[in-house]
């Protein structure tokens, strides 16, 4: 055994998770709640039990904050991290357009088994969405 993998974490055997995933559970991004928030959405995984919170703050069709929190595996919260980033700063039309595979890609790739994460953070970005009115 390399001297990288055994000092790799509990959690990470067989380098299963990417660096930015990991990068991502360890140094989350935006973690918290916003207070007075545009929108609130929490949506679970029947399957797994993995729960996701996102609020958001919009101003002039921009999504200008946006907190999650996040209960479930290493991959659920480093989505809820990454689908973050991905969408300050975007309008509202453009984070509607935001696919699962964008989320993958920020946090390096997820394995087979983890891809539900992505599905869950775009699952909760949509319904926090249908909650503010469409630009015109």
């Amino acid at each position: 055994m390399n001297e990288s993998a055994s000092n790799a974490p509990i959690y990470n055997q067989n380098n299963m998770y990417s660096e930015q995933m990991l990068d991502h559970f360890q140094n989350p991004r935006n973690a918290g709640e916003i207070s007075n928030p545009d929108a609130t959405a929490e949506v679970e995984n029947p399957a797994c039990g993995d729960i996701l919170r996102l609020t958001l703050k919009v101003s002039d069709g921009h999504i200008v904050a946006a907190r999650f929190k996040a209960k479930g595996c290493v991959a659920s919260m480093a989505c809820g991290s990454a689908l973050t980033e991905l969408v300050t700063g975007k309008s509202l039309r453009e984070a509607r357009t935001t696919q699962p595979e964008q989320v993958a890609a920020a946090v390096g790739g997820l394995p087979q088994a983890s891809t539900h994460a992505a599905h869950l953070a775009l699952d909760v970005l949509l319904a926090a969405l249908k909650q503010i009115p469409a630009s015109p």
